[in-house]
């Protein structure tokens, strides 16, 4: 119980420091580029809210707790079913349509993701001995999916300082736990760029590319997009000197074409509507 309580502790010391980061960086960004009016994005300050609840603390911390529990095979096996439950949800929810040709897109896109991680064994996937953190897994993908479509709402807002004052009400939130946390963390220059690197790519620039991406072309088109991270963790795999199979290759190959499919009658669409907007 202490061993879970101080990895807890350590989680949101963690955690805190990477967004403060954040929000150090996109406060100042969203004022240069964009000079928002800060008192109409927190007029929607409930929206956001909920978006930084969903989003920041409960896909991070939840991500973080379910692999402590479970392996990244796993993880990443339960994490392939996002993109299909991102776009069942939009297709309920805000009636968003996927085409036939979608739809196979999505299914061959899943097949090319199970293929990489199984190593061309699909029936690896039955054999999952599901534990506590597979649960948590569940709960993660749920909590992206409806933050995917909860970003709809802020398509009006300027996506950098929408994105800041997210960041802000998450520090808010896990202020009270950063501070019972009783932090003590090691400044050496490994853990040092270790959180830079987090602040930097993983929370300001996913997901404010993210935030930008979803409102122009619709949850269930965005969310497929998710496979195309099993493609280039095997791609940074290869670059690191780790081998990888046949299988895994053809998975991406097959990834790469089920993401063109899923989004190849609305691409000239969006595009434009895109452009009308801007």
């Amino acid at each position: 119980m202490w061993q879970i309580c101080d990895r807890c502790h350590a989680t949101y010391s963690d955690h805190f420091l990477r967004w403060l980061i954040a929000a150090i960086i996109l406060f100042p960004l969203a004022q240069i580029i964009e000079k928002p009016d800060w008192k109409a994005i927190l007029r929607e300050w409930k929206v956001l809210l909920i978006l930084s609840v969903l989003g920041i603390i409960g896909y991070n911390i939840l991500l973080y707790d379910a692999l402590y529990f479970t392996t990244s095979l796993d993880a990443a096996l339960i994490n392939s079913v996002n993109p299909a439950m991102i776009a069942i949800f939009a297709a309920w929810l805000l009636k968003e349509k996927l085409s036939k040709v979608n739809v196979l897109g999505l299914v061959v896109s899943l097949v090319g993701v199970l293929l990489v991680l199984t190593h061309g064994n699909l029936l690896r996937v039955f054999a999952i001995d599901y534990n506590a953190g597979d649960t948590i897994m569940l709960m993660v993908i749920i909590s992206w999916t409806f933050y995917t479509l909860l970003s709809n709402r802020i398509k009006g807002l300027p996506p950098i300082g929408a994105t800041a004052i997210t960041v802000a009400l998450s520090l808010l939130l896990m202020l009270p736990f950063f501070i019972y946390s009783n932090f003590n963390w090691p400044f050496t220059p490994t853990t040092t760029l270790g959180i830079l690197y987090l602040a930097l790519f993983p929370s300001v620039g996913s997901l404010l590319f993210w935030n930008i991406g979803v409102p122009i072309v619709g949850s269930s088109h965005a969310g497929i997009f998710l496979n195309l991270i099993t493609v280039f963790t095997a791609i940074l795999s290869i670059l690191l000197g780790k081998g990888i199979n046949l299988f895994q290759v053809i998975g991406g190959i097959v990834v790469i074409f089920g993401v063109y499919l899923t989004n190849k009658k609305s691409g000239d669409h969006e595009l434009i509507s895109f452009h009308k907007r801007c």
